[in-house]
């Protein structure tokens, strides 16, 4: 066994003989998510590497401690990608952050969530023994899909030390259609009515540009697939927007690209916080949801089902009844830059239903009995 490997489960051990509370970190890009930052700091990066790598079977095992744009690069190299576009927020994403984090990007409406990709994993438990589950292949999946658990544990269960993923080829062709003259509304009933044809729709986004003289509504709208199949949905979708009055505009792909990119890593224009005292906020509610009567300019990703917003720490409790009207939630995913510790104090997450608290802390109880992982991420203690 590797010497980072039993330097990793050794630490493990001795927290939980000392009663001592850890806080697993990969590159810490990540480290702005969540509740105030407890416990001490145990680093993933050592261990890492690329165990294995098989094209022809479209699967990758990496240990967590891997830089992500190592991982991503070596599957550029044939033609293949993690199709969940999984956010770095920084220079130092690793993969087993990029699992318990488990964020997704602009694809993650219709490619699905990084949790869909993973195949099985390795992981450290409360009391120090390295576990293993899952497999390889889609069909050693059974039971109780505890590597798929782990995505979005925030590392609240287990460190993650090795995951195997699913990775798909590059789609042979891309298009993205800017459409500009559309409200939120009726931009919305144009995704959903596109959603339920056979259009090869990866991607869309809405905004209101404010900067823009006058005010403009624009869609943004990525098409992915094969060859034929992308250049007649650009026909059919252009003239659909078309006939709405809306102007369409087929946007370079390579500009395009870093667009998407942006939006991703929430570098764009959107993204700069307003004022010195907004949070920024994201509602996950059901695509079909109705625009949602709010004071706040709004960036709409997932046909509907990601809404950002930058709203003050006391805005909470409207935004999360709003949410939870149309059956989703509120999540405040970053504090703002004047009041970082004393916003937090709304919570992060959404409460939980007692039915759903007792089962989080009841898994909490199985994988970590000695409470070695700073569980307080999530949720106040």
């Amino acid at each position: 066994m590797d010497a980072q490997l039993n330097s990793l489960i050794d630490a493990v051990r001795a927290a939980a003989a000392q009663g001592r509370t850890l806080r697993l970190r990969g590159g810490g890009s990540k480290d702005f998510w969540g509740q105030s930052l407890t416990g001490e700091v145990l680093d993933t990066r050592a261990y890492q590497g690329i165990v294995s790598y098989e094209p022809s079977e479209l699967v990758v095992t990496a240990r967590c401690g891997t830089p992500l744009a190592e991982l991503e690069a070596a599957l550029a190299e044939k033609g293949q990608c993690l199709a969940f576009e999984p956010p770095h927020f920084g220079t130092g994403a690793t993969v087993g952050g990029m699992v318990a984090a488990g964020l997704s990007g602009p694809a993650r409406a219709t490619a699905g969530a990084v949790r869909d990709y993973v195949l099985g994993a390795r992981f450290i438990n409360g009391l120090g023994e390295h576990l293993t589950f899952g497999g390889q292949v889609m069909k050693n999946v059974a039971g109780y899909d505890v590597s798929r658990l782990m995505a979005g544990s925030w590392g609240t269960l287990g460190l993650i030390t090795e995951v195997s993923l699913k990775v798909l080829p590059v789609a042979p062709a891309e298009a993205t259609l800017m459409i500009a003259g559309l409200a939120q509304g009726p931009a919305l009933d144009l995704l959903h009515r596109w959603g339920g044809q056979p259009l090869p729709l990866n991607a869309s986004a809405w905004v209101r540009d404010t900067t823009a003289q006058p005010v403009a509504d624009y869609v943004f709208v990525r098409l992915r697939g094969a060859v034929a199949a992308v250049q007649s949905a650009t026909v059919k979708m252009s003239a659909d927007a078309v006939a709405l009055g809306a102007q369409v505009q087929t946007m370079d792909n390579a500009e395009a690209a870093l667009d998407w990119r942006a939006s991703t890593e929430q570098t764009l224009p959107f993204f700069d916080a307003p004022s010195p005292d907004a949070c920024l906020w994201r509602l996950s509610v059901p695509q079909t949801a109705p625009v949602l009567d709010l004071p706040y300019s709004t960036y709409v990703e997932w046909q509907g089902a990601q809404r950002w917003l930058w709203a003050p720490a006391s805005a909470a409790v409207t935004l999360r009844a709003l949410a939870q009207q149309v059956g989703g939630h509120a999540t405040l995913f970053r504090a703002s830059a004047a009041h970082a510790a004393t916003d937090k104090a709304v919570g992060v997450n959404t409460p939980l239903e007692p039915v759903q608290q007792r089962i989080q802390q009841q898994l909490q109880q199985q994988f970590d009995p000695k409470g070695v992982f700073a569980t307080g991420r999530l949720h106040p203690l």
